[in-house]
């Protein structure tokens, strides 16, 4: 009796190993699904040539980015432009930083920004990065209104404009 218990006890131990190895297995091959598709998709949007690009080169390519999704751009001076890259218009006013960068984007930027949005008398205010934002970066926003476009909001942006000139 005793043995066919531990007997029992072992085949249900089975069971459940191989239940759980299977289930790791496929999450496994979900996440490798998953890693494939937005490297696909990071590859269809150009961002490994956006990360190669220089400062002025990223804006130039935002300017015909916001063009290309039908809003009104002005490109500010390299210099002297008082936190502001962009001034795109459509139905709000709003100004927009671009941080082509190795390392995450800090607090700095929603500072500038929020400064520039002022000054340029915008409705909104916006960074856009090729990479992420720091902890303080975001809270900063949050409390701010800033909106933050990090690489993968990027990737989204240059898909829908690719999605709207094949059509």
């Amino acid at each position: 009796m005793f043995t066919l218990f531990i007997l029992s006890l072992l085949t249900y131990l089975l069971f459940f190993i191989i239940i759980k190895q299977n289930r790791e297995k496929k999450q496994k091959e979900l996440e490798d699904r998953l890693k494939r598709e937005l490297e696909a998709r990071l590859s269809k949007a150009g961002i490994k040539e956006i990360d190669k690009m220089a400062g002025r080169e990223f804006e130039q390519y935002l300017e015909h980015l916001f063009r290309n999704l039908g809003y009104k751009v002005e490109l500010t001076p390299s210099s002297n432009d008082f936190g502001a890259d962009l001034i795109v218009e459509g139905n709000n006013r709003i100004v927009i930083q671009a941080k082509r960068y190795k390392n995450k984007v800090g607090v700095k930027s929603v500072q500038e920004i929020n400064s520039a949005k002022t000054y340029y008398e915008a409705d909104e205010a916006w960074v856009i990065t090729n990479n992420t934002y720091t902890t303080q970066a975001i809270k900063l926003a949050n409390s701010t209104n800033t909106k933050l476009i990090d690489r993968y909001d990027l990737v989204k942006l240059i898909l829908k404009t690719k999605d709207a000139s094949s059509q």
